[in-house]
């Protein structure tokens, strides 16, 4: 997911660089405002359309960075001192507390996960990191059959027991719990939230693709357009641009993270299911739901299910879905039901989506 940027200069904040002083501190920017850097292994990039002070800029980016920081220290598996590496090196069948935010990612994963029949499954993190796309360092190369089979064994969401009243987890199997496909969405939320709460209005929350839209860009009431990113490997290139408003979007594509070996290409998607690298013709899936966290793991488990059985899941669900599907030449869009009734007909018409 892109987000299409105004056609004006915005400004562009970075912390301990500003001047101190009441007067510099008072003096209004001009709108836009943007703050970005890496995070989470991508990127984080918040537009804020309200009227803002120097000052208040500066502690809204500092509020900003704290709540990526706390996602950070508590859902990361590239830090040691993460509360989800504790979690994950604790002994089998020990409930552990947790944070109140960790508990809410898990008891999300967990409801996907069962309403997708394991295609989303955050156990998964040991065939991650077998097929070198996790936090372990390997080579790029084809695991072995039995060393594949072992982990997979281990792998499924009855491999980890989670308690929501008294806030605490345990792993009933050796697995490595990966939240990979919601954490980013849990970030994107947070970081609405805190905007929310500082009474910011008018703003867009892009963290690596995943998007929440409040208000306006712009004094005129123009809504924020995000590009509906193309499933090409070498270049970012919107294939579609939809207007919105009020709303958490958040996407998961196969097309840019894999590797081949002896001429087949492995996606870094890993079927819970199967242990293996998705194969279908599904390239990218599009949820918008009011959390980005609930948006991201949907995304994620539709991405493992492909074209069909997602579409099914989307009506079922009652979801706002949009596939991206590879075709002989090029690619075609597919929408739920409830993707349409969202975004109204003439706009579905106009990106010549097929409602499924």
């Amino acid at each position: 997911m892109i987000a299409v940027p105004r056609p004006v200069v915005a400004v562009v904040l970075s912390l301990g660089i500003l001047l101190a002083g009441c007067s510099e501190s008072d003096r209004p920017l001009d709108s836009p405002v943007r703050f970005e850097g890496a995070i989470f292994g991508s990127y984080y990039q918040v537009t804020i359309a309200d009227s803002l002070t120097q000052g208040q800029a500066q502690e809204l980016e500092e509020g900003v960075l704290d709540a990526l920081e706390s996602v950070d220290a508590a859902m990361s598996i590239y830090r040691e001192d993460s509360e989800l590496m504790a979690f994950n090196q604790s002994p089998v069948g020990e409930w552990q507390p947790l944070s109140n935010e960790l508990i809410e990612v898990l008891a999300i994963s967990r409801s996907v996960a069962e309403a997708s029949n394991g295609a989303f499954d955050v156990t998964i993190g040991g065939l991650v990191n077998l097929w070198s796309f996790g936090s372990e360092a390997r080579p790029r190369e084809v695991p072995d059959e039995e060393t594949l089979q072992t982990r997979l064994a281990e792998v499924g969401p009855d491999s980890i027991e989670v308690d929501e009243n008294a806030m605490q987890a345990r792993r009933l199997r050796d697995v490595f719990v990966d939240l990979g496909g919601v954490a980013k969405g849990h970030a994107t939320d947070r970081v609405a939230a805190f905007l929310d709460g500082q009474g910011i209005e008018h703003h867009l929350v892009n963290l690596g693709g995943d998007l929440i839209a409040r208000g306006y860009r712009d004094t005129e009431s123009e809504p924020w357009r995000i590009g509906i990113e193309a499933p090409l490997d070498d270049r970012q290139e919107a294939t579609q641009v939809i207007p919105v408003h009020d709303v958490s979007v958040a996407t998961s594509g196969d097309y840019r993270n894999y590797f081949e070996a002896e001429g087949q290409r492995y996606s870094h998607t890993i079927d819970p299911r199967t242990g293996r690298p998705i194969e279908h013709r599904v390239a990218s899936v599009t949820v918008a739901h009011p959390s980005n966290a609930w948006a991201d793991a949907w995304a994620t488990a539709m991405l493992v299910m492909g074209e069909e059985e997602s579409l099914a899941l989307a009506r079922e669900q009652g979801l706002k879905v949009l596939l991206l599907v590879r075709e002989d030449e090029g690619w075609s869009s597919l929408a739920s039901p409830a993707f349409a009734d969202h975004f109204g007909g003439e706009l579905i018409e106009e990106m010549g989506l097929e409602v499924r």
